[in-house]
Formats: C-alpha cells, structure tokens, sequence
C-alpha cells in the first residue's frame, strides 16, 4: 500500500495534478521521484535498527560514551561513585621487577638461624636478609633499614604481607597488576577509575603515567582498552626535565591560541557532521578529545608540571633533584590539579644478584621521596582522601641465587617469587599502623589473609566507593570489569 502510494504522488507530480491540500505529508518535489523498492527497503530496515539503537548504545558506547553523545560536555566530567567513598583520587606507585619482601617488609629470623639448609618446596638454601628490622612509629611495625624515611609515616601504613599471583613472569604480572589481566589486553586501573569517576580538572588528563622511557610491556599497562580512549593513561616521560621534553609539542610554534582555537571549532563542526552523517566512531571521537585537550593542556599542564614553582625547602624535602623526587612532586602537584589517577613508575628492582648493594640503591632512590610525598600530602590534608599504594609485580625467594659463571658479582641475590610478597596502602580508607596477612615462617608461601591481586582491585574501587561487581562497561556481548569474575574486598585493611 505504500508502494501504491508513492506510485500514485509520483503519476500526479509528473502529470501537475497534485493538489496542494492533498492528504500526503509534503509537498512533493523532485526528491520524492528517487524513492525506489531499494529505498523503500532500506529505509524501512533502518527504521527498525533505529528502534533498537537506544538499547545497543551502553555496548557501543558504555554508560559514559551515551551520556557523552546524549549531550554532557565531556566524558571525563565528574560521576559519583556507588556509595560514599573514603578516597577520591589514586597514586599507584609501581616498583617494577619484583621487590624482596623479605628484606623489606617481612622480616624472617628463621632465614638466618638456616642459613645454608634447603627450606620449603624448592632446591635452593635459606639465606637470611643482610638487613636489620627496626621497630617503626607508635604502632611498632619492623621495616627494613633500607627505609628510614618511609618507617617514619608507618602509622600511617598498611602492609599487607601474604599477597600472591599466579605465575612469576615479569610481562604477565605486570600488566595483570595494572589491568587484572595478564594475557589479554584488558583497561588499567586507571582508566577503570576515571571512567568511574571522571576527573575534576577538564584542562588535565584525568590519568597521568609518570615513567622514566617506555616501562616493560609498555603502553599496555595503561590503556583504555575497548573503553573510550579518554579514559587511556597520558604517558610522561619523566628522564627529562624540561616541559617541552616532558610534553612534547606542548606549545605550538606556528599559530597563536586564538587560531588554534578557531580551528579546533571548525574541526568539530565538520566531525558533528560527520556522526551525523554516518556514524560515532570510537576512535574518531578519541581523536577529538585528544586535540581539544591538548589545546586545554597548553597552560595548565605548563604550570602543573614545573616544579620550580614550589619552594627550595620542599624541592629538598623530595630530593627533587633526583629522577623519583621529581616525579612524586609532580604527583603532588597532579593531585591538586585535580588529576583522578596518577601513576609513578620506579624500575630496576630484578635483584638476581648483588642483592644487599643494589637493594640499598633501590632504597636511598625512593626512600626520602616517598616519605615526603606521605607527609606532605598529610600536612595538606589530601592524604585522607588520596589512596596511595606501592608494590612490585611480585616478590623474591627467601633462598639464594647464585651469580652465575659469566656474572661480574660475587655477591648472590634472589629469584623470581609469586607465592607469597608484600604490597603497602596508605591514606583514603587505609587502615593504617596495621600489618595484613602472612606468609609462613620463612616467606615462601601466603598462609593467612591471603590476597590475590583481583582481591586487591577490589579493594581499590571499594574504598573509591564502587562495588567492583557493578563497576561494568559492556563490550563484545558481555558485561566486563576490572575484577574479571574474582576478587573479594579486603575489609581488614580498610578503616
């Protein structure tokens, strides 16, 4: 019948006896000589898809991507959490190649009563840490000597000392740590949580990597994944000192503020049209973000990571003149910016061999830094509300490893181990002055409390004030999250 109708417009247009209070819809004119079966059948087949289009709009865009193209300004504006949470912004601060628990935050003196003797389940001889344990802060908790400064803000610490993983890979437990997953390319942790929460500076990333070069497994450890490509970690690389080397290309050369923005307003306009026109594409609308906030970037960003900006007394507090005071006063900074996650990257901690030197090393780089970084957050009153945590991708056997015949040391270390190591959490939450879990009596395997790392993501969202379990984006047909389908919220560790 509809046909029919059409048929009959078309007979009247071409023979002038259409009149014009006729009961079609519209004047007809020209156009409506090109409506073929074709048109008739595509247009009747969008029809339905475009009934459907409001229910597929969570999978092809996510919750946030539909709000964005439903009219909010950004997808990075500012979300509430599930319920009220006690932290509301993030440092991660990644000590990449596997610290030893053993001779940092769980002292074993059953290690050197053995020295020598094959303990637990492997071949290798127990050897006990080169390092004494003191007592720390009013709660009493033993931290290595490797850590004076860090012992000192320990009431406001909680070490957790039976995490384990399940293999003791370096590539696999990196990223399963920054993502929950070690195999397949999954969002970080980061982009988890400013797609939650969004960020409270629009001029800022809301995800910010500080990382000397390019990490091990490198931008997989801070990707968005099949989330929209706002909430993808901004990588800075931290080896140079300069905000021109630090950001590259963040002043333009060639054309004023004015002139770039005019440009990036008639750039939007042509890309509006062309979502019109065809459809929102993920990556185009990635694209778009980026440039506006690139543009955004040029003063805040100039400002924020200058850190001649901040008084001598505390660029000396943070040792700021070394690579880690650096990039935890940038931190600092980011934080008050409003930044939502920011990650500090510290490598160099594969200790096989030479062990006591390297490890103090390893200290005295972070040592001063972190300690400061705790206590000045504290003096600002942003600790309470600013989650801050610290671990590798996995521990060390609490036996020796020999050098091998071709090593320049003389001096053993340790392997790699994933049944049993430490992580540390403090601020927003945090339980602090408290040890979580333990391993057995010579740190080989995760005996109480035990804490995998879904359980420790969990934990995260928890104390950003989401049930991980509900904190989904859908993709390729199914509901994901950062938890995969494990993790327990850890409520010892929390306040």
């Amino acid at each position: 019948m509809r046909v029919w109708r059409h048929r009959a417009c078309i007979k009247s247009i071409v023979n002038d006896q259409l009149p014009m209070n006729s009961k079609y819809s519209h004047t007809p004119g020209v156009a409506d000589l090109c409506f073929t079966r074709r048109d008739f059948l595509q247009r009747s087949g969008m029809g339905f898809g475009a009934l459907a289009l409001a229910g597929l709009m969570p999978e092809i865009l996510g919750p946030a991507g539909a709000q964005a193209a439903g009219g909010s300004l950004s997808p990075l504006m500012p979300k509430q959490p599930h319920f009220p949470g006690k932290a509301r912004r993030v440092v991660s601060i990644f000590a990449q190649g596997g610290p030893t628990h053993v001779d940092t935050w769980d002292p074993k003196p059953l290690l050197a009563q053995n020295e020598g003797k094959p303990v637990g389940e492997g071949s290798g001889v127990a050897w006990g840490s080169p390092f004494k344990f003191p007592k720390c802060g009013q709660s009493g908790i033993e931290v290595s000597e490797v850590f004076p400064n860090i012992g000192k803000c320990i009431d406001d610490i909680c070490v957790v000392r039976s995490m384990y993983i399940d293999a003791p890979v370096h590539e696999f437990c990196t990223v399963m740590f920054n993502t929950g997953s070690g195999r397949l390319v999954k969002p970080s942790v980061g982009s988890w949580v400013t797609y939650g929460l969004g960020s409270e500076n629009q001029n800022l990333p809301g995800f910010i990597v500080l990382a000397p070069g390019t990490p091990l497994a490198g931008a997989q450890n801070w990707r968005s994944a099949f989330l929209p490509g706002a909430y993808q970690g901004t990588h800075i690389n931290t080896r140079y000192t300069s905000i021109e080397k630090l950001i590259e290309n963040i002043r333009n050369g060639y054309t004023t503020r004015k002139e770039q923005r005019e440009q990036l307003d008639l750039l939007a306009k042509v890309n509006s049209l062309h979502s019109q026109q065809l459809q929102k594409d993920a990556q185009l609308e990635a694209r778009i973000q980026s440039f506006e906030l690139a543009y955004q970037m040029q003063m805040e960003a100039s400002d924020a990571f200058d850190i001649n900006k901040e008084p001598e007394a505390v660029r000396a507090a943070y040792a700021a003149d070394t690579e880690q005071g650096r990039q935890l006063l940038i931190a600092r900074r980011l934080l008050e910016k409003g930044v939502r996650f920011v990650q500090v990257w510290h490598n160099g901690w594969d200790h096989h061999q030479n062990l006591e030197r390297l490890l103090r090393t390893k200290g005295q780089e972070c040592d001063k830094p972190i300690a400061a970084f705790l206590t000045d957050l504290k003096q600002r009153g942003l600790l309470k509300d600013t989650l801050v945590y610290w671990g590798g991708e996995f521990g060390r056997t609490p036996t020796r490893q020999l050098p091998n015949s071709t090593s320049k040391f003389e001096v053993p270390g340790r392997d790699h181990h994933n049944r049993g190591f430490s992580y540390w959490l403090a601020g927003g939450g945090v339980k602090g002055g408290t040890v979580y879990g333990e391993t057995d009596e010579f740190g080989q395997n995760a005996v109480v409390n035990k804490v995998h790392v879904h359980d420790l993501h969990a934990t995260i969202l928890h104390l950003l004030g989401f049930d991980h379990e509900r904190l989904t984006y859908r993709y390729n047909g199914r509901e994901f999250r950062l938890t995969d389908v494990y993790g327990n919220v850890v409520k010892g560790i929390c306040a």
